[in-house]
């Protein structure tokens, strides 16, 4: 089985990679899903973020506010290393467990984590390959401010708390730009997916 680190700025469109190369036949795990997971109610992240950053950050059902925790942490680097040493240890140690469990379903298949902070998150040493999806800033800019109907200066914030993407590609095994349109960026992803496919056959 092949593991795959599928990962790249904000609004780079990994989403669309991923989607893409799930069509195609690999077993994607949402490292965004299982993060939300990790911090459901009760559960030992969920109630280190309650202590650390207190109760206003949560919802009235208990749930994490996710779009005020957002804020903070996108605005403030000490809250959000504060927040990733709670919270990315219990990802990673979650998605262990959905390789493993992957591994035992199809041993020759390929599974593609989806995780934006796979670097940051010293995920590295639990994929095989990095596959890196980029984009310009001002494409990435335009998505974001799209998707999530943020001000200019809000999503050009998101974008510039990450890893620089010059630093990112540097662990690239292979990069996938998607400033083009969605048929071009498929062209690139089915491009990929047939010359790994290739290098595992016996």
């Amino acid at each position: 089985m092949i593991v795959i680190g599928l990962t790249g700025g904000i609004g780079a469109g990994k989403s669309t990679v991923a989607r893409f190369l799930k069509e195609l036949g690999a077993k994607v795990i949402d490292a965004d899903v299982v993060a939300r997971k990790v911090v459901e109610p009760g559960k030992p992240a969920w109630e280190e973020i309650r202590d650390i950053f207190g109760p206003q950050y949560l919802n009235p059902d208990g749930t994490i506010n996710r779009r005020a925790l957002g804020n903070l942490i996108f605005n403030d680097a000490q809250a959000r290393a504060k927040l990733n040493a709670i919270t990315h240890p219990q990802i990673k140690a979650e998605i262990l467990k959905e390789i493993e469990r992957y591994r035992g379903e199809e041993p020759k298949g390929v599974v593609v984590i989806e995780a934006p902070l796979l670097l940051e998150a010293r995920m590295e040493d639990m994929v095989d390959e990095i596959w890196v999806v980029t984009a310009p800033e001002e494409v990435r800019l335009q998505r974001l401010m799209e998707r999530d109907n943020l001000s200019q200066e809000e999503a050009l914030k998101r974008i510039r708390a990450q890893l620089p993407e010059e630093i990112r590609v540097k662990y690239a095994t292979r990069i996938i730009n998607t400033r083009g349109n969605l048929e071009a960026t498929r062209a690139a992803v089915r491009a990929a997916w047939e010359e790994l496919r290739g290098r595992m056959e016996p």
